[in-house]
């Protein structure tokens, strides 16, 4: 799976959040869909290049301002990036050829790294001399900008009451995805992060078809709302097959599957019936399972190639 990219102690993420909260209010975003991204950067007095960073020409016009070392260092972060911070120029530069909710989140990410003070004068200090970022705070800043654009994507806690009075189902999210202005990759995580029911989204890589071989996907990343983890731990699988108990779910040739039934065990070892539905991004596959009720050990029964998760 990939590293964890969000996870905050409490007193941080109240940090990063107030920041977002103050600029959203600055720009009058508040009840605005889609979310308004370009009244935000200019609240922030950011502004998005005209030609990307990702540009050869726009990229050696910057380059030719900046030291050797910090050259070679941009372009060997412009093949692992998409987004780029200028502290000094007071601009970001987006990776165009991603699609349009994907470069929404960058521009929210990258304007955390301006609002959040702490960011914007390391980030300044840096870029005017050879040295790098050590990882780990350049791993804390990662985590820190990505809930920046979280809470301003998703206005705080709109989008979390907004599903609160929607169908548990796949569907959801993607109909959010569209009125927040989000990537239905990042609106399926928010569903399941900030849902009081207890659900769980498996992010997967694009399905694999290897001649002679069963299809599979490697897990991407897992998000457990708060009470499915309680009752169910957060699941650690890395790869789902067509044996796997939620390989019936992979939407194999189509879009989407159906909700199917499935039976998931607890933390005790307690099943529980659940559902579980699917839908290709075709960048991802996501897979949503809910439990529906508990069930009486006695009277369980499994179809024949069905084994409790």
């Amino acid at each position: 799976m990939k590293p964890d990219d969000s996870s905050l102690q409490a007193f941080e993420l109240a940090a990063v959040e107030r920041q977002a909260h103050q600029l959203l209010s600055k720009a009058s975003a508040w009840g605005r869909f889609p979310t308004p991204v370009e009244d935000i950067l200019g609240a922030a007095r950011l502004r998005v290049a005209p030609k990307g960073m990702f540009d050869a020409a726009a990229f050696a016009a910057f380059v030719m301002k900046k030291t050797a070392e910090a050259a070679r260092t941009l372009k060997s972060a412009l093949s692992k990036v998409l987004g780029l911070y200028d502290a000094n120029e007071h601009t970001i530069h987006i990776d165009e050829s991603v699609g349009a909710a994907k470069q929404t989140f960058l521009k929210l990410h990258e304007t955390g790294h301006h609002e959040l003070p702490t960011h914007r004068k390391i980030f300044r200090l840096f870029q005017d001399c050879e040295q790098t970022l050590a990882p780990a705070i350049a791993d804390q800043f990662e985590r820190e900008a990505n809930n920046f654009a979280r809470y301003a994507l998703f206005q705080g806690s709109a989008y979390k009451e907004m599903a609160a009075d929607m169908p548990m189902g796949v569907k959801t999210p993607i109909t959010l995805s569209k009125k927040f202005g989000a990537s239905v990759y990042a609106a399926a995580r928010e569903f399941a992060r900030t849902n009081h029911r207890a659900c769980v989204v498996y992010v997967l890589e694009p399905i694999q078809l290897v001649p002679g071989a069963p299809a599979y996907a490697d897990v991407r990343r897992i998000e457990a709302s708060e009470s499915f983890a309680q009752q169910f731990g957060v699941p650690s699988a890395t790869r789902i097959d067509v044996f796997h108990a939620l390989g019936d779910l992979l939407p194999i040739g189509r879009k989407m599957t159906r909700p199917t039934q499935l039976v998931y065990s607890d933390r005790n070892g307690n099943r529980h019936e659940c559902v579980g539905e699917a839908f290709d991004t075709t960048h991802n596959v996501l897979l949503l399972i809910y439990p529906t009720r508990a069930l009486n050990p006695s009277i369980l029964v499994l179809p024949a190639n069905l084994q409790p998760v």
